[in-house]
């Protein structure tokens, strides 16, 4: 399977127990959990698996979850980290550094291959260095207005983010750079204005900041291409975050079988 023409993909599997994972044995963190009667994981990795733009699987996990059933669909597994951005680190090593990889969260129990086909296609379109998988407020309304998210007011409307980023692997040192100072900026305005400028920040205040505007200056300071990728799927940014999230999920898998 790992030969097949496509785009590589990586799936973030590591972190910590927390009380998603407490609710199935023996899972090692959220991604192994169940949610009705199949692991967050395997609901991922399989849409993934299916899609024919796909070439290969990684996923980054916990030495501890070597053998698990769970990653039958993936191709290679190599050991997180203890932070997101080592976890992402691992997963990228090695890899092309010009070529496209697709990077998913592991928690999308909804995904769907259309979903993964789209993205992918509109990444491979945007070509950028960083494409940041997004949502727009009335797609995600017309599917799952059930389901909460926190929305960034745009001029063309409110977005959230969405379950993947695509990333070629000869960005991440300037993404890891800029991570560490937004990190150390995000609880002082001075900092902020100071890494994104007032003009920037009052745009957004006021909703007037377009998403050209903002991928222009996040290229600026990343000091690597920026786009937006958005997604038609509202399935895209269906995760599980918190407990309750999990039977909210089922309820709504539920639906989709019925």
């Amino acid at each position: 399977m790992a030969g097949r023409r496509g785009v590589r993909c990586i799936v973030l599997a590591g972190g910590p127990h927390d009380a998603i994972a407490a609710g199935t044995p023996d899972a090692p963190n959220k991604a192994f959990a169940l949610v009705a009667g199949r692991t967050l994981l395997e609901r991922t990795l399989a849409p993934l698996r299916a899609s024919s733009a796909v070439s290969a699987i990684r996923v980054v996990a916990p030495p501890s979850a070597a053998g698990h059933p769970a990653l039958a669909f993936a191709d290679e597994c190599v050991p997180d980290g203890a932070k997101i951005r080592d976890s992402l680190r691992s997963g990228l090593a090695g890899l092309p550094p010009d070529e496209i990889v697709a990077v998913w969260t592991s928690d999308l129990p909804l995904l769907s291959t259309a979903a993964v086909d789209d993205f992918i296609a509109r990444a491979g379109e945007a070509d950028a260095d960083i494409g940041y998988g997004c949502l727009e407020y009335g797609v995600h309304m017309r599917r799952f207005p059930e389901v909460p998210h926190t929305w960034a007011r745009m001029r063309e409307g409110r977005y959230c983010g969405g379950g993947a980023i695509a990333i070629k692997p000869r960005a991440l040192p300037r993404l890891d750079d800029f991570i560490e100072r937004l990190g150390a900026a995000r609880k002082s305005p001075l900092r902020l204005a100071g890494l994104f400028g007032w003009g920037l920040l009052l745009r957004y205040a006021l909703g007037r900041l377009s998403i050209e505007m903002a991928q222009t200056r996040a290229s600026e300071i990343v000091g690597a291409s920026v786009r937006a990728i958005p997604s038609p799927f509202a399935e895209f940014a269906v995760n599980v975050d918190r407990l309750s999230d999990v039977a909210l999920a089922e309820r709504l898998l539920a639906s989709a079988n019925a």
